[in-house]
């Protein structure tokens, strides 16, 4: 782990999860921290005052639980909100169906290639596209994905099964495949998340993935992935180089401005937007209920007892009195470049898919993006939280959007 996470009810399953071999993709797959009761606070006591400025029309925070798929709770989610959007009502739906259906076409390329594209729960906001483009969307009831005995998500048994047996495919003596792999593959899944039904009914209507997608007006060719670095040209689409990426998918690439133009934008016009972002920072404060980008503290910015105490500290409590913070501090200024090392040097890493649903300003006018996660409710905003402006403009990896959020001047410039 390359950060201090000082909360220490968050720091053993957060250090679990962040040492998980790479479950990134343009929206990461870290699975819920444990949740610790005792140590949620109360909104005034940790120096914070958030208002809410404008909040988009959105459903409900869901739990992922012991499960690396926020790529498909967070991209699910913002399909959710598009029906909303769009006057429908506010489903819940099926966030297994992507996860199963992406991991067979998974499996599928990792065989073809021999092991040598990524397997693993972590995936991106294109994996969700990508399954609602070829297999439709079913709501919840229809495939709750809990075939195993569980009441919540609980997947590194499934997954440990899967790898294995996908190994053991690759790895057999007789130097060919059979016919019987893949039946044995989706026959784990089966039995784990529940075989795939061919048609289910909802509302009292009869329906198949395919018509329900449609009915709910769904469309994957609506939306688009969109990015922020300079190593590929701007407003060209790129294939971001993330380990979960085994779509090879692309992002349309953007200037750092104009990708939060484009979020504010879609905030402003009742948007909700997919947020893939690097969540292991020291200030990212999950159980308190923000993310900062603390500037750096300096003998220089200190006098008198501060400073005495200051150059006595050992280099870890250095870093960690970075992160001590009791109310709105003053941040890092993030420009391209910044944000472009900390990419390439791995500060900034692919870890977490959410959604955001609007922004917000502190006591001091400081404006923050409101996001929802999918780590339960039991946390100091019910399952939100409040993210710098300063940390989205560095930590993120990439945004979903639908096409008609973008302005129109930003967008007559893709290619």
């Amino acid at each position: 782990m390359k950060r201090i996470i000082p909360h220490p009810s968050l720091r053993a399953s957060l250090i679990s999860a962040l040492l998980m071999p790479a479950m990134a993709g343009f929206a990461h797959g870290m699975p819920a921290p444990a949740s610790d009761d005792a140590g949620i606070i109360t909104p005034d006591s940790t120096g914070f005052h958030f208002t809410d400025q404008k909040i988009v029309k959105h459903t409900s925070v869901k739990d992922q639980n012991k499960s690396g798929t926020c790529w498909s709770f967070s991209g699910t989610g913002v399909l959710e909100d598009e029906v909303l959007r769009q006057g429908g009502p506010e489903l819940d739906l099926a966030d297994m169906w992507a996860v199963r259906n992406c991991y067979i076409d998974k499996a599928k390329k990792y065989i073809r290639t021999g092991g040598k594209v990524n397997f693993s729960q972590g995936g991106s906001f294109a994996d969700v596209l990508y399954n609602l483009d070829n297999y439709g969307a079913i709501p919840e009831e229809a495939y709750p994905g809990l075939n195993y005995g569980e009441d919540k998500h609980a997947h590194f048994e499934m997954a440990d099964a899967m790898t294995g047996y996908l190994n053991g495919v690759l790895q057999n003596s007789n130097k060919r495949l059979s016919t019987a792999w893949l039946p044995g593959f989706i026959g784990i899944l089966d039995a784990y998340l529940g075989p795939a039904p061919e048609s289910f009914t909802y509302n009292g209507k009869t329906y198949t993935p395919e018509s329900f997608a449609k009915e709910m007006g769904l469309n994957a060719s609506d939306f688009i992935n969109i990015t922020s670095f300079t190593h590929h040209p701007f407003y060209k689409k790129c294939a971001l180089e993330i380990a979960d990426n085994w779509l090879w998918s692309t992002c349309q690439n953007v200037p750092l401005e104009e990708l939060k133009a484009v979020v504010d934008n879609a905030i402003d016009n009742g948007f909700t937007v997919g947020w893939a972002a690097d969540v292991s920072e020291g200030a990212f404060k999950w159980p308190m209920g923000y993310a900062l980008l603390p500037a750096e503290k300096t003998a220089a910015d200190m006098e008198g007892t501060e400073l005495s105490r200051w150059v006595k500290l050992s280099d870890k409590d250095r870093e960690a009195s970075q992160f001590d913070i009791k109310g709105p501090v003053k941040e890092r200024t993030i420009t391209q470049e910044s944000r472009q090392k900390a990419f390439d040097n791995q500060e900034t890493t692919d870890d977490h898919g959410m959604v955001i649903v609007g922004y917000a300003t502190d006591q001091e006018g400081n404006r923050y993006y409101k996001v929802k996660n999918s780590w339960d409710t039991n946390q100091i905003y019910d399952g939100y939280f409040y993210v710098s402006e300063p940390y989205f403009l560095e930590k993120t990896i990439s945004v979903m959007v639908n096409k008609k959020a973008i302005p129109s001047a930003i967008a007559k410039k893709f290619k």
